[in-house]
């Protein structure tokens, strides 16, 4: 038989014992840093290890990189034969890209990744291509970063795609990061200029 009194006196006990278990210093929070205001925010104002990302960094605005139509593709042809299916050499073309900023005081960095991949043509060799991919920062119409990079892929195999990565770890963008930035990425076959 069920004693009553001794069930609802270890009840009563246990429940006292969580009480008084989170009243004196919350063992619970701690073990999983889940301290008190103050001790989270004297956490965030100590010096974090190198290359550690802070939380405010990943609340933060980091502009999207946009692909604009007619620069995701590129192509090299046989010599006399521009724009003939039959003489092309090499196709590229991006298939990813991705961004990373960092913060400083009146201004920010970007870091952007580009992914992509080369096809050989009915007339591919082994050997190289060498792709102008330009990077370029736009806050609302102004040009505020504008890079041309000769990024070359060595080709050794003509029976399927090589696959390529190309980065700028190096652009830095006066001014805070806000929705009126805009990072373009592409190929650019155009006349080579940099800002």
């Amino acid at each position: 038989m069920i004693n009553y009194r001794i069930l609802a006196g270890s009840i009563l006990l246990g429940a006292s014992v969580f009480i008084s278990g989170c009243q004196s210093g919350n063992p619970v929070g701690n073990a999983f840093n889940l301290g008190d205001k103050n001790n989270q925010q004297a956490a965030q104002s100590t010096d974090l290890p190198e290359g550690a990302i802070r939380e405010s960094e990943l609340r933060a605005y980091c502009p999207p990189i946009t692909l604009r139509s007619g620069t995701t593709f590129f192509r090299t042809y046989q010599k006399g034969g521009q724009d003939d299916p039959a003489k092309i050499i090499y196709q590229a073309s991006i298939t990813d890209v991705t961004r990373a900023c960092t913060y400083n005081n009146g201004s920010f960095g970007v870091t952007v990744a580009v992914a992509g991949k080369v096809v050989p043509g009915p007339v591919g060799t082994t050997g190289s291509i060498t792709m102008p991919i330009r990077v370029a920062v736009l806050r609302g119409d102004e040009v505020v970063y504008s890079k041309l990079f000769p990024h070359t892929v060595a080709i050794s195999d003509t029976s399927g795609a090589t696959q390529f990565i190309f980065n700028d770890p190096s652009i830095v963008v006066p001014g805070n990061a806000d929705r009126s930035v805009q990072i373009i990425v592409g190929y650019d076959e155009g006349p080579t200029r940099s800002r």
